[in-house]
């Protein structure tokens, strides 16, 4: 079987099992999520009737969370996998805020840390979904005033705390709910089922992969994912590839398609960006078409499974280009259509 329409069919590209906004990002665990519009767009397209609607009322209603989990970087997860991924990350999590402070040279103290936290909870509480301008008024009023970067780190540091997640969706900017308010508790699982978990929603959402790709996408330690690999080792099997060392959840499937795709693929999207190696749908010499070496990942075209060319997703008619030395595919009039019709839904 090609690997390239595995990973298509493992990442709901083709043929989407799901009708709705949460069960897609359950099915990958966590999806990348820095602009909140693109991601949108990243979670419709795997369902069976893509709407933005249905991905608002989703993260309105709590059943997505979008929040600081992984690398240090935005993620949406399911709020049914909250608790645990929390648990799991929050510590690896910590430590990358952690760094960022002390390579911005930003430094607090836990009593300051504490009573920003008492204001932002009280903000919090009477709105129900506050937005940092709402923080920095409040925080003024009770003789707090500091730039946006020492404000960034009190509220991640509540998010790992499990005191703010996501609130209301608004298209330019976060917001922030209570957790208390919009999650409910479950019960907790060990360390060694949360790793064993992850790695299979990993799995089953971009089969093939390898293990490093596994260990950058978590941002977990390797010796946590050879552990969670090994957990797997009756459902997880080499997938044979001259250039990777690629790992295949056996429950993935594995149906051919003769239908040539063509797709729109928002930036940050976890077709590219959920892999370390990304040379098996992106050829090298044209990556930085795709992303640069700052972690900035464009929109993208996708034919038959490899990355070809550029696409915008704000303007009236689809506008593309193309790569150096490749073409733009046939027929993408299906693929903007569809686009077209997930907005006004």
């Amino acid at each position: 079987m090609n690997p390239i329409t595995l990973r298509l069919l493992s990442q709901q590209l083709l043929s989407p099992q799901f009708s709705k906004p949460e069960e897609v990002v359950a099915h990958f665990g966590a999806m990348q999520a820095q602009d909140i519009r693109m991601v949108r767009w990243a979670v419709s397209m795997r369902t069976r009737k893509p709407s933005a609607k249905s991905f608002e009322e989703a993260i309105n209603q709590g059943r997505i969370i979008r929040m600081h989990l992984m690398r240090g970087t935005w993620q949406l997860v399911a709020a049914e996998d909250y608790w645990w991924m929390l648990d799991l990350c929050g510590e690896r999590a910590h430590k990358v805020i952690k760094g960022w402070q002390d390579s911005s040279g930003i430094v607090f103290s836990d009593e300051e840390h504490l009573a920003v936290l008492d204001v932002i909870e009280q903000v919090t509480k009477e709105k129900r979904s506050a937005t940092k301008e709402d923080y920095v008024l409040a925080l003024a009023d009770n003789g707090f005033n500091f730039d946006e970067h020492r404000l960034n780190c009190h509220i991640r540091r509540a998010e790992l705390d499990a005191v703010l997640c996501s609130g209301d969706f608004l298209p330019m900017k976060p917001t922030y709910a209570l957790v208390e308010q919009k999650i409910p508790r479950i019960m907790s699982i060990s360390h060694d089922e949360a790793l064993k978990r992850l790695a299979v929603r990993y799995f089953q959402s971009h089969s093939p992969a390898t293990l490093n790709d596994f260990a950058w996408w978590s941002g977990l330690t390797m010796g946590d994912c050879k552990k969670a690999v090994a957990m797997l080792a009756d459902c997880l099997k080499p997938f044979p590839n001259d250039n990777h060392q690629f790992l295949l959840l056996d429950s993935c499937r594995t149906r051919k398609t003769s239908k040539p795709s063509r797709i729109l693929l928002p930036a940050y999207d976890e077709y590219l960006i959920g892999y370390k190696s990304r040379d098996l749908v992106l050829a090298p010499e044209v990556k930085h078409k795709a992303h640069n070496n700052s972690g900035i990942f464009h929109p993208v075209i996708v034919s038959d499974g490899v990355v070809c060319a550029n696409w915008k997703p704000y303007e009236k008619n689809l506008t593309a280009t193309p790569f150096p030395n490749y073409s733009l595919p046939d027929s993408l009039d299906e693929a903007w259509n569809d686009y077209t019709v997930y907005l006004q839904r």
